[in-house]
């Protein structure tokens, strides 16, 4: 793919030798550093993200680690209330090493969302 759009755009620019070899390597480089800063290897797999967020949810005072399972919620499967909610959504910022917007949090009301936003955040680690 990198090769065939490198070919694309050396054959639409009229340069000297040195400058289109120049230009191809620059692209080269550039299709490199592309993969290295994509959601690849580095981002979590869906099975970590479930285990650390089980982890943290269970470790809440006042939650029975028995009845937490992926698609819990927590009102209704474990009787929190907002500020237990809010705890645990403050407790998965911390252990994932993320900042969830206010306004994200808020729709965090069980482990299955919790599951999938951390999951689609780029920078949780």
């Amino acid at each position: 793919m990198a090769s065939a759009l490198r070919a694309a755009i050396v054959s639409h620019i009229r340069l000297p030798v040195s400058q289109s070899q120049t230009l191809a390597l620059n692209l080269s480089k550039l299709s490199t550093v592309r993969s290295f800063s994509s959601h690849g290897d580095d981002h979590l797999d869906k099975t970590q993200v479930i285990d650390r967020v089980l982890e943290v949810v269970k470790s809440h005072p006042k939650i029975d680690p028995s009845k937490v399972t992926p698609d819990v919620h927590f009102q209704k499967d474990l009787g929190l209330d907002s500020l237990d909610t809010v705890e645990i959504v403050m407790a998965l910022e911390e252990e994932f090493k993320l900042e969830i917007p206010d306004k994200e949090a808020d729709k965090i009301d069980s482990c299955g969302l919790a599951i999938e936003y951390i999951f689609n955040h780029p920078m949780s680690s």
